[in-house]
């Protein structure tokens, strides 16, 4: 059994993919209002209505595997959700944006508790309960070091491929986990600012370069930390943008646009945080957080 916490578009995917391959296999983890819209209205995934079922965190069993899929700022009121779903084997997957939400599920739920994830190569858009994709991307998730994956990556593996959800397992989660922050940082922001689709962030050469002096300074702290970084992994992104859908977006412009609250503390706010620490200079991230932060002071309450 698995449980998601998490309805946006990864948690409405993956949830509509274990359902179809399983219908008794998932359920949501929602409550108040939120939870009973979930139950009424379900999610739409590429044009089909899933009713996936429906748990408030006082009805949650132990399950399986917990994926979740919030965003960073709901991650501690997600963490009081799950409390009665996590059971003395359950594994925690989160495929959050981010480097430190394992860090910060551990602290709840034990680190013996956390397989380390994130989903690269989605192209994803969320209006209202309606999501659309034309590429899944995949799941990277595994322990930390994976030389000999563990039997319980072996289990969720099983899982995935039962239900046709694409993963691979790292032997390096570490190196995985910030290369996709690398990304996030770079072009989730940038897209955001600017207001351009995947296939204006591929034509703009302004805003690559933008999103290049983001990347690298992801890079230089990658480096004081000694996580396997390196400026060839800026390339190996653009092998990705390649695959994403032209007219996609980032989930950070999605939010912009919506009016929702960003995830701009977690991306070029930590890479402060982060550079303030180690002694590593980010002032494309101070522009990109101060204008990202000024966009969102432009939101209606």
């Amino acid at each position: 059994m698995v449980a998601i916490i998490g309805a946006g578009a990864l948690g409405a995917i993956y949830g509509s993919l274990l359902f179809q391959a399983d219908p008794t296999s998932v359920y949501f983890i929602a409550d108040g209002e939120r939870g009973q819209r979930l139950a009424r209205d379900g999610v739409q995934v590429n044009g089909d209505r899933f009713v996936i079922p429906v748990r408030t965190p006082e009805e949650a069993t132990p399950v399986d595997l917990v994926i979740v899929a919030v965003k960073y700022h709901q991650l501690d009121e997600a963490c009081a959700a799950l409390v009665r779903a996590v059971g003395p084997d359950t594994a925690i997957l989160s495929v959050m944006n981010g480097i430190d939400s394992e860090e910060r599920l551990a602290a709840v739920f034990g680190a013996e508790k956390l397989l380390y994830g994130l989903s690269l190569g989605i192209d994803a858009v969320r209006v209202g309960n309606a999501v659309s994709y034309r590429n899944q991307g995949r799941i990277l998730f595994g322990e930390k070091r994976n030389e000999v994956p563990s039997e319980r990556v072996r289990r969720v593996a099983a899982l995935f491929d039962k239900a046709g959800i694409a993963h691979v397992t790292p032997v390096d989660m570490i190196r995985s986990l910030w290369f996709k922050y690398m990304i996030n940082v770079g072009v989730n922001q940038v897209s955001a600012l600017l207001g351009l689709s995947y296939g204006r962030m591929r034509e703009d050469r302004a805003a690559r370069d933008l999103m290049e002096g983001a990347m690298r300074e992801v890079i230089d702290l990658a480096k004081s930390l000694q996580v396997d970084l390196a400026p060839a992994d800026i390339q190996e992104f653009y092998r990705v943008l390649d695959t994403l859908d032209p007219d996609g977006k980032t989930s950070l412009l999605q939010d912009v646009e919506a009016g929702r609250k960003t995830e701009v503390e977690m991306l070029a706010g930590t890479v402060l945080a982060l550079g303030e620490r180690h002694g590593v200079a980010t002032p494309v991230n101070r522009r990109l957080f101060d204008e990202i932060r000024r966009l969102e002071a432009g939101f209606t309450p």
